[in-house]
């Protein structure tokens, strides 16, 4: 007897515009997003906001990549970056990723980068923006 992993439930209808149906029907679709449940996403969120390294983030995010196909983008704004917001967190796009998460997910690495202000410097260092500081 094969048991299959667990996917996430059904947003309600009209309440998201993830695509998740379309998605099952599709034969051969990359349904890995979907073995992010709520309490699959609750601890992800935690561990986004308890980052306690530049290297972390990075670690998260290749995992983030092999395991559920989700591309996370952070990188330093176009213009000044005076504050966590000049920082751009960006998730690319892909079907069957519930509206939700695509907000809790930058929402809480920003949590992240403001409780530990060093991985922002170290993000800043990395992209040669502190290089003469």
């Amino acid at each position: 007897m094969t048991t299959s992993a667990p996917i996430r439930q059904p947003c309600p209808p009209g309440a998201c515009d993830c695509g998740r149906d379309p998605l099952l029907e599709t034969p051969g679709a990359d349904v890995r997003i979907l073995l992010l449940t709520r309490t699959e996403e609750k601890r992800l969120i935690e561990r986004l906001e308890n980052l306690q390294s530049l290297g972390d983030l990075e670690r998260l995010q290749q995992r983030m990549y092999q395991q559920l196909g989700l591309r996370v983008n952070i990188a330093p704004g176009f213009n000044e970056v005076r504050t966590m917001r000049g920082i751009n967190i960006s998730l690319g796009e892909l079907p069957g990723l519930c509206r939700k998460t695509r907000a809790a997910i930058p929402a809480a690495i920003r949590r992240s980068l403001e409780k530990r202000p060093e991985i922002a410097y170290e993000l800043l260092n990395a992209n040669d923006l502190l290089r003469d500081a």
